[in-house]
């Protein structure tokens, strides 16, 4: 599992770097108006995930900024990597 959540992140992030890249630098027309909507999606997408991680793991772990920064930018493997976390903690208090 966590190979997986660690591949997800790099996909995630090169992801990202695209959708950014073609805000400076459009990528054609048809691919370039995809991306701004698929950049539009992600960042809503990751800001409910945001709502959904403060909510669930805010009262189970101590969360500072960087953890939340976390979850803005890789969103659900974020969540998943917490998940594991939490349950680590229920089976080694």
């Amino acid at each position: 599992m966590k190979t997986l959540i660690l591949v997800g992140k790099a996909i995630t992030l090169c992801a990202w770097l695209l959708m950014l890249y073609n805000l400076f630098i459009p990528i054609g027309d048809d691919i370039s108006q995809l991306l701004s909507l698929l950049l539009l999606l992600t960042v809503v997408m990751h800001c409910v995930q945001l709502l959904i991680f403060h909510r669930l793991f805010n009262p189970l772990l101590s969360l500072g900024k960087a953890d939340y920064g976390a979850v803005l930018l890789f969103g659900v493997f974020s969540l998943l990597d917490y998940r594991q976390r939490v349950l680590a903690n229920m089976v080694n208090p």
